[in-house]
């Protein structure tokens, strides 16, 4: 069985578990605290030497990090994976879109005000990081005002790496009600057969649900 390495704080955590649900797969996923450092143990450098969440263990004993590379390995042969070149690509165009415009502004933003006592450093920070994040809100909304998904016709692994922290950005400050394109986007997502939200989650085994 798969196993999940997590923080049920986390976006990132949270978008395999998304995709999860949303595939029907079973798998055991182990909270981990990364606030107490136990991500930076012998036991969790010797699966992940970067010392992050999400992992992914295989059924062979294999270490997936990252929750994008997780994503793409999950939905191999599913529809949240597109087949057609383009659209693959157009897929993975997104995804560098999260971690590169997106993931470094709204979810940091929402780390340092809801989950850690912001530095001097941090607080000065904080309007770039709002900057930034508004800056990728408003290529979204460009987006969206024209399409429906992200990457292909239907949902993909893309609109579930852009959902993960987006749908939490006010708690990092953001004004979602800027954004009318984004709102709607993220009630289609919520809306899908299969969809879980990100908090509360167990620890343990977590069978697939009927959607």
């Amino acid at each position: 069985m798969l196993r999940l390495y997590d923080n049920h704080l986390s976006g990132n955590g949270y978008k395999p578990r998304l995709l999860l649900a949303h595939l029907g797969r079973a798998y055991e996923r182990v909270e981990v605290d990364t606030l107490k450092g136990a991500t930076r143990t012998p036991e969790f450098l010797a699966r992940n030497p970067n010392g992050r969440i999400p992992l992914l263990e295989l059924e062979d004993g294999t270490h997936l990090a990252e929750s994008n590379a997780i994503l793409f390995y999950l939905a191999e042969d599913s529809p949240f994976l597109p087949s057609d070149r383009l659209a693959r690509a157009l897929t993975l165009q997104w995804m560098f879109f999260e971690q590169y415009s997106h993931e470094p502004f709204i979810a940091v933003a929402r780390h340092w005000i809801q989950h850690a006592e912001m530095t001097e450093s941090q607080r000065s920070q904080l309007p770039d990081k709002r900057a930034g994040g508004d800056a990728a809100l408003a290529v979204m909304e460009e987006h969206l005002r024209e399409a429906d998904w992200f990457g292909g016709d239907g949902m993909t692994i893309a609109d579930i790496a852009l959902y993960a922290y987006t749908h939490v950005a006010d708690e990092g400050g953001f004004d979602l009600g800027s954004y009318p394109a984004v709102g709607d986007w993220l009630a289609r997502v919520r809306e899908r057969p299969g969809h879980v939200p990100m908090e509360p989650v167990a620890e343990g085994v977590i069978a697939p649900t009927e959607s």
